[in-house]
């Protein structure tokens, strides 16, 4: 959603396009030069807004764009007929048409899916090209490792289907790293089971920002990192080699002032009452809730930035509204003020992590929570 120029804005995000282009290239420059960039873009790039995002990192040179399905796809296709996408999530049946109609790389966990995407690629007269993900530990989509040479010899042998990478995906990198290890050492283990795997033709990946806690050398049949929240400036693990990249925040969160008033102490405030005033309060109430992306477990927990200063959340967090308590910022704070709910203003700053500890969330769930009716407005200023 973009918002109308013929309406002000009550509750709104800002994305620093020219952030993320220096995002990339700061990646992209701690990283060997064989390694390839596959931005991670589901979720409407994690809210982000999937066109903008993708048309900036096309500008900046992302190998490989990654989204969750054919909807997702579309839009990248919108922007370009040939820049490589992989689906990542699995891939329906009535969906198998679009994969060679579009040129999408399809992930493949199991030898039906061949099957099908054999038939597919056969009926449109050219292949179509596939990721073999293996499951390691995660538990979820891909083939399980023991099975792996397997499906693989399946791949190579259908004419409707070109293998153009290998994968995992890594179940606690950021929490775990001994199992981490563990998974990279069954892929690697597979990898080597594979009769006729030439990895300087394919796309082999396995680490995200999180995960990737050591350089792969040039020896290394690591060629590619998925690279997700980090390009946003949210910073992975901190024993992560990429944490090491200091990224700028991309995504900044905003309302407005819509009422100034005075409340004596011992009211009650928002549904429930549950704070009460310990004394005569300056309240202001915001002009953004639940309904827009601020957190109900934020009640009586979260601040905001008004004039550069912290006000508390006072009560619950309503659907279209909260109230803050305003009582010790300098000079009147007036209907209409600028208010920052993840962002930096006057040299204060609440980022996105401390927002979603509030909220007893991690920041992926935070940056995909904001609503359709919060409109982005991208800042296109020239990157540097």
């Amino acid at each position: 959603m973009t918002a109308s120029p013929q309406l002000p804005l009550r509750c709104w995000a800002e994305i620093d396009l020219a952030a993320l282009e220096r995002n990339l290239k700061l990646i992209r420059a701690s990283l060997p030069a064989h390694i390839r960039y596959v931005a991670v873009l589901k979720a409407d790039a994690y809210g982000h807004g999937l066109p903008h995002t993708a048309a900036r990192l096309m500008h900046a040179g992302a190998d490989l764009f990654a989204v969750a399905n054919i909807a997702e796809a579309m839009v990248v296709r919108e922007l370009s007929d040939n820049w490589p996408v992989l689906l990542l999530s699995p891939v329906l049946p009535d969906e198998d048409r679009y994969l060679a109609a579009h040129d999408l790389a399809a992930t493949v966990s199991s030898a039906g899916e061949v099957a099908r995407f054999d038939a597919a690629g056969r009926a449109a007269g050219k292949p179509i090209d596939v990721h073999l993900k293996i499951d390691t530990g995660m538990g979820r989509s891909g083939v399980w490792h023991a099975e792996a040479a397997e499906l693989y010899a399946q791949i190579r042998s259908a004419a409707g289907v070109r293998l153009a990478g290998i994968f995992t995906h890594f179940a606690s990198a950021d929490e775990d790293p001994a199992f981490t290890e563990e998974q990279r050492r069954l892929f690697l283990d597979v990898l080597t089971q594979l009769p006729g795997l030439e990895p300087e033709k394919f796309f082999i990946h396995a680490d995200n920002s999180a995960g990737l806690a050591t350089t792969p050398d040039g020896g290394s049949v690591f060629n590619a990192v998925r690279v997700g929240l980090l390009q946003f400036g949210v910073l992975p693990h901190p024993n992560s080699l990429l944490a090491r990249v200091r990224t700028e925040p991309v995504f900044s969160f905003h309302a407005r002032v819509g009422l100034v008033k005075t409340l004596p102490a011992g009211t009650g405030v928002s549904y429930g009452r549950t704070h009460r005033l310990a004394r005569d309060t300056r309240t202001a109430v915001l002009t953004a809730g639940y309904g827009d992306g601020l957190a109900r477990a934020c009640s009586n927990r979260g601040a905001v930035l008004i004039h550069g200063r912290r006000c508390p959340i006072l009560g619950r967090v309503c659907m279209d509204q909260t109230v803050v308590d305003v009582t010790a910022v300098p000079g009147e704070v007036q209907c209409g003020d600028p208010v920052v709910l993840v962002g930096r203003q006057e040299g204060a700053e609440i980022a996105l992590a401390e927002f979603s500890g509030w909220a007893d969330t991690i920041p992926w769930e935070t940056l995909t929570s904001v609503t359709k009716r919060v409109p982005r407005l991208y800042r296109n200023a020239a990157s540097v």
